[in-house]
């Protein structure tokens, strides 16, 4: 076959396209991907001074203690029902915070049986639901009755309505899924998204940046070990 004077042109053809390739196409160096936009980077932890401070968290409803939907069905003849999916380990970490001392607020900017039916579940007592979505007021009202600066409040969003607060609180968090503008006034911002585990996974880093989280997991434990 090396004999034969087609294969010796083919293969004489193949080399000089190979090298009008590279002079054409030279190889680039590799760069890493560059990050997406509007994405908030994986928080490493909370200021621990930050978190020694604060006194009071609110937390909106809608896409943060939930994954933003409604289930709305209706039986012939009777008033619509409205359905609501929350997330079973957001429900203990409410009750880790009132453990270790933390007021916990509900505010939402939607008034929802299914909402006043979770925070009593909770054993939440401030539970705001204003239909016109106006926080502000609601949360100044909370901190003026605890006698609270705004620096010891902390409030977990993800929308537009929940900004005029954000703004103000010590710790402003948004959560995974929440709106660029949330994202940019965020102190902090969890990975995981509303109803989906974001208020555990805020809580615990607020706790173990206040130093409480081992113990409060080690007398949780405890409680329901004995025989």
């Amino acid at each position: 076959m090396s004999s034969n004077p087609y294969w010796s042109v083919l293969r004489r053809f193949v080399l000089l396209w190979r090298k009008l390739a590279k002079l054409r196409y030279p190889a680039k160096p590799w760069h890493p991907p560059r990050p997406a936009k509007n994405v908030a980077a994986p928080s490493e932890g909370i200021d621990p001074q930050v978190a020694s401070d604060i006194r009071l968290v609110v937390l909106d409803v809608d896409g943060v203690l939930t994954d933003g939907g409604i289930y709305v069905g209706a039986r012939p003849g009777q008033a619509p029902i409205e359905f609501k999916r929350f997330d079973i380990q957001d429900g203990l970490a409410v009750k880790m915070l009132r453990w270790a001392g933390i007021d916990v607020a509900i505010v939402s900017g939607r008034v929802s049986e299914a909402t006043a039916h979770r925070a009593e579940e909770l054993g939440i007592d401030e539970c705001h639901q204003d239909p016109g979505a106006n926080k502000l007021p609601i949360v100044k009202g909370l901190l003026d009755d605890r006698g609270l600066g705004w620096e010891q409040a902390a409030m977990v969003g993800d929308d537009l309505a929940d900004l005029p607060v954000l703004e103000r609180v010590g710790l402003p968090v948004a959560v995974a899924n929440a709106v660029p503008e949330v994202q940019e006034v965020s102190r902090w911002s969890t990975q995981a998204s509303g109803g989906r585990g974001a208020v555990r996974e805020f809580v615990r880093a607020l706790l173990i940046a206040r130093g409480e989280w081992d113990g409060l997991v080690r007398e949780y434990c405890d409680a329901r070990s004995e025989e």
